[in-house]
């Protein structure tokens, strides 16, 4: 889902930068107060996972490519500020220094595998979770991964190298990924009960994904 640079409308790419930088910002001040030592070691664990589960990556029609991307799984064990700020770091890192993903378009990709998988992710999840947490997991993870993928199909499909084909670009990306996107929720159930195999406490992470 690395959109790379040159696809997108060069106003679109310093929006999306702006757009993503003040979300960021206002998770910021959302979860300072909230940070503790074990948080911060959780955090570098999620996000590097996330990282190298990116790694693994094909490319789809339309000029970007699918991966597990993880947005849900940080913002289910992170709380969603916190977990958007552990992708946005992961994408940043991948587009400045592998160059994986554009460096004009890091706000377009910030926005979409950050902001909009781990938000609305993580409000699938909230809103199933005392239903069954494993289908609030699944769901979340599903869902979230839809949600971007729409959100870039949205942007590629308005931008000058896409004219005339949105209605395409976006039945690939969405359609592609509703696909794949089972694939990212199961991936998403199986790093959170891996995390309770290995001991942290998932009422904790509960407690800390509500109220961060």
């Amino acid at each position: 889902m690395h959109t790379p640079d040159g696809l997108l409308h060069p106003w679109m790419a310093g929006a999306f930068l702006v757009l993503s930088g003040a979300v960021l910002l206002a998770a910021a001040s959302r979860v300072r107060e909230s940070l503790t030592e074990h948080r911060i070691q959780l955090f570098a664990v999620v996000a590097a996972a996330v990282f190298a589960a990116q790694m693994l990556n094909w490319p789809i029609p339309g000029g970007t490519s699918a991966h597990f991307v993880g947005g849900a799984f940080a913002a289910i064990v992170l709380g969603p500020h916190l977990g958007a700020f552990a992708v946005a770091l992961v994408v940043a890192v991948q587009a400045l220094i592998f160059g994986d993903g554009g460096t004009l378009s890091l706000g377009a990709n910030v926005w979409n595998m950050a902001i909009v998988q781990a938000y609305v992710g993580y409000a699938v999840y909230a809103a199933l979770e005392d239903r069954s947490e494993a289908l609030a997991t699944v769901a979340g993870g599903w869902v979230g991964i839809t949600a971007a993928a729409a959100s870039a199909g949205l942007q590629l499909g308005v931008s000058p190298g896409f004219g005339g084909e949105f209605l395409t670009v976006m039945a690939v990306m969405v359609g592609g990924h509703a696909v794949l996107g089972i694939g990212e929720g199961i991936l998403t159930l199986a790093g959170t009960r891996l995390l309770a195999r290995a001991g942290v406490d998932t009422e904790e992470l509960r407690f800390g994904a509500v109220h961060a």
